[in-house]
């Protein structure tokens, strides 16, 4: 891992016990009054993004795509997900995007600290397998583990090791698929938590530039007088 590329960091046990979740509740409706007050001609925006963008990224609580992008309501669409991976349900928001929205340039942007790439999927399967009696293994990595979800732990859960790979590999596979429009430039992007950059990923820039359409083929019937 380089340096740029450092471990996750902001976990449960880093939560100050002076937020309590009591309070989240009460404070999300505060800020909804709050906001209806200054709500404006919000309302006049439609669903179609006015830049025509559409951004794939991390649910990370460390990220504001709002900030580091640039964009407003009415903007872009915004779609996250635990890693900002390429997943079946990712890529059917993109091509709904695409297709219904009208969206045009696309941006994949994975971040440095990123808990998806601190574990793999069988660190998370077993995670998900413990037992109550085995969910506070204090010393482990799991001690903050409150409770088993005890339920099959089978499906794929898109971790990664390398980050620069990882936007190469979403890229590409969000380039390749078939509902895809070809016309569509994908953006690779590292956002890096601890002074806000954007790094632009070469490789997958080169993989997510749109591909030029066939030229058509000639309509002009060929004299046999005069063969091309």
């Amino acid at each position: 891992m380089s340096a740029l590329e450092t471990p996750p960091a902001g976990g449960l046990e880093e939560i100050p016990d002076s937020q309590p979740g009591a309070n989240t509740l009460q404070e999300v409706l505060e800020a909804n009054r709050a906001y209806v007050e200054s709500f404006g001609d919000k309302a006049k925006l439609v669903g179609a993004p006015r830049r025509r963008m559409a951004i794939l990224t991390c649910m990370d609580a460390r990220m504001d795509p709002a900030q580091f992008s640039g964009v407003r309501e009415g903007d872009a669409h915004v779609i996250r997900n635990a890693g900002g991976r390429a997943s079946d349900d990712a890529i059917r928001s993109l091509v709904v995007s695409c297709k219904l929205m009208g969206t045009t340039d696309w941006f994949v942007i994975h971040h440095s600290g990123c808990g998806m790439q601190a574990y793999t999927d069988d660190d998370i399967r077993h995670l998900l397998g413990l037992e109550d009696s085995d969910a506070q293994h204090i010393g482990t990595k799991w001690w903050q583990v409150r409770k088993s979800a005890r339920t099959p732990a089978d499906m794929p859960w898109l971790t990664f090791k390398d980050l620069t790979q990882s936007i190469v590999e979403d890229v590409a596979r969000i380039r390749s698929h078939p509902l895809v429009p070809p016309s569509v430039t994908i953006y690779g992007f590292i956002y890096h938590i601890h002074h806000g950059t954007l790094d632009p990923v070469p490789e997958a820039n080169r993989i997510g530039a749109p591909i030029a359409a066939p030229a058509p083929a000639s309509t002009h019937p060929v004299n046999p007088a005069h063969p091309v």
